[in-house]
């Protein structure tokens, strides 16, 4: 039985199919990753798949500047668990960007960050924090991919199905992904603020932390609207 279709599951058209298996090693190689990273790829991945390539040519979209194609790779894991900086190393190997979907236990991850040139050197590129759905059944229905004018306004929709905070009016994708940022680091304010009031003793100190608490909750909620 099929369960519940989720956006971020796409059915991508099978003329962007490319479906190459890329050898980890040629990838951190390529990255010059240390020790540790190469590592996590052996422990931790098990086999990556250039899936599709969703470009001009297999899909009739024009490319857009910042967005000349996207990489669809599928990654299949040996641990439910995969360190994001084996997707960071995978996203400094390829000069696009990347959706990436996780295989493990017949389930599926999906999971990208928003990664744009950098403005004073082109040849690299910026990429943000990861966004990623839940663990979905494998065999759930898909979606048809969205309806897009050009590769970049289809990169913002694929993007914009992780993200976990609805876009403002009139918010641009870096805008909205920026704003992501001070969310989660807001929320780890907020957190520290809450242990220190738990640890406190003195009465005074306790209602004055708790007025911080309140303030950062309060700003928290207004980035989050």
């Amino acid at each position: 039985m099929t369960s519940a279709k989720h956006p971020a599951l796409i059915s991508y058209p099978a003329k962007a199919a490319f479906g190459r298996t890329l050898p980890k090693n040629k990838i951190y190689e390529h990255s010059g990753a240390n020790t540790r990273l190469k590592n996590l790829f052996v422990e931790q991945v098990e086999q990556i798949v250039w899936q599709f390539k969703l470009a001009p040519e297999t899909i009739n979209l024009p490319a857009k500047p910042g967005v000349p194609e996207i990489q669809v790779f599928a990654v299949s894991l040996k641990t439910p668990e995969l360190d994001h900086d084996v997707l960071r190393c995978i996203d400094g190997a390829v000069q696009f960007p990347i959706l990436f979907e996780l295989a493990h236990n017949n389930q599926i991850q999906v999971v990208a960050c928003y990664k744009r040139p950098n403005e004073a050197d082109a040849s690299k590129w910026v990429v943000s924090d990861y966004f990623f759905s839940g663990w979905l059944d494998a065999d759930a229905e898909r979606v048809p991919m969205p309806v897009a004018l050009d590769l970049g306004g289809l990169y913002e929709q694929l993007l914009q199905r992780l993200i976990p905070l609805p876009a403002r009016l009139q918010e641009s994708l870096a805008e909205q992904v920026a704003r992501v940022g001070q969310v989660r680091g807001k929320q780890r304010e907020v957190e520290k603020e809450a242990a220190k009031l738990a640890r406190e003793k003195q009465f005074n100190r306790k209602v004055e932390i708790n007025a911080e608490l309140r303030k950062l909750r309060t700003e928290l909620e207004e980035l989050k609207q």
